[in-house]
């Protein structure tokens, strides 16, 4: 289970502070697949970066009792200076994964090339989302994080992350961001909205997705 108990969050503004989470309390069991909704700005992709780690709350906490993605496509965690593969190597040696066997699944499933070997810091954004999809979904993680970019790439790309996201890995909890209110429907049993830096959980996705229309 995640549980996140009154988290908050401001950022420094013009003349003060912004909250854009205010106490926000809501539990996720395992396997549920939670849709969030928002409009820009609200704070959606705030507190998935706080679900996953990459951010501090201002004030609450996330409990986890199992284990949790970054978000995916996140790449803000490479090290640009080294390569791709360097990159990979560090992180199998961080979860404990056979670096041959997952070398060859991002080789394959990246599509970078000869580019792997190359510092990420000359990727465009394309490549680098590509690189931490692949290594996202390369570890068997009990939640996977999904912030807004799902997919990148073509079409074809597409269809394999939907492949390895929803059906390979259809046990498993998600926390999904996006405005794509079909996706929403087609992936996720619950749904909640954030407006007004406040976090409400709705009865069903049909309720939440009217909740956001009238907004």
């Amino acid at each position: 289970m995640i549980s996140c108990i009154d988290i908050t969050h401001e950022y420094p503004a013009h003349g003060g502070r912004r909250r854009v989470l205010d106490h926000v309390n809501f539990d996720l069991e395992p396997g549920q697949k939670l849709g969030i909704l928002g409009r820009n700005g609200a704070g959606k992709s705030t507190l998935v970066r706080i679900i996953g780690g990459v951010e501090i709350p201002t004030a609450g906490e996330v409990r986890r009792s199992m284990s949790v993605s970054w978000p995916l496509a996140f790449s803000g965690a490479f090290q640009g200076s080294l390569s791709g593969i360097d990159n990979l190597r560090f992180i199998c040696r961080i979860y404990n994964l056979d670096y041959d066997s997952t070398r060859a699944f991002v080789d394959d499933f990246a599509e970078l090339g000869r580019q792997l070997g190359e510092p990420v810091k000359t990727y465009s954004s394309g490549m680098r989302a590509r690189l931490a999809f692949a290594l996202t979904i390369a570890i068997e993680f009990d939640c996977y994080l999904i912030d807004e970019v799902i997919m990148v790439g073509d079409a074809r790309f597409t269809r394999r992350c939907q492949e390895e996201l929803f059906e390979k890995r259809g046990d498993r909890s998600i926390i999904l961001v996006s405005h794509e209110m079909n996706f929403i429907r087609t992936v996720c049993d619950s749904a909640a909205v954030i407006h007004n830096s406040h976090f409400t959980m709705c009865d069903s996705v049909a309720d939440a997705i009217s909740f956001y229309d009238s907004l």
